[in-house]
């Protein structure tokens, strides 16, 4: 069997039903008259972009984003952010005890240009951003979306 015939067999088998393991990817091409080792299925998987889910192999395109970053920012701010100020080119955030990881996990979720990078402790994130015009205007878009 040529590749690309495997491949594509692959791509409409894992669309068509639950395949959860190689094993059964294995007996399923099989079954077309397909064999195929371990070694060559992963290759195959890994080109495809295929991934495993708890539903079973899944090509990665097919496979919805969880939330969409922003409004993940929006729910953590909501939940853990107390306070926004600005020290100069740095953005402090105060969270509830314990808030502050998932603040700056957010944050950087986010890929904003202001942003250089954040420093979690456990209740204070410091934003480090390019300037304090960059820092005045990351405050004023937190102070938005919280």
């Amino acid at each position: 069997m040529k590749k690309a015939f495997r491949q594509a067999r692959i791509g409409k088998l894992i669309r068509a039903k639950p395949i959860l393991t190689q094993d059964e990817l294995a007996a399923e091409l099989a079954v077309t008259g397909i064999q195929a080792s371990q070694v060559t299925l992963s290759r195959d998987i890994r080109e495809l972009g295929i991934v495993k889910t708890p539903e079973g192999y899944r090509e990665r395109n097919s496979i919805p984003p969880a939330e969409p970053p922003r409004e993940n920012l929006r729910r953590v701010l909501q939940e853990f952010l107390r306070d926004v100020e600005v020290a100069r080119n740095l953005v402090v955030l105060k969270t509830t005890p314990g808030g502050a990881s998932a603040v700056g996990l957010a944050l950087d979720a986010e890929d904003w240009p202001e942003i250089v990078g954040t420093v979690a402790g456990d209740d204070t994130v410091f934003a480090a951003t390019p300037s304090a015009r960059a820092a005045k205007k990351l405050q004023k878009a937190l102070l938005e979306i919280w």
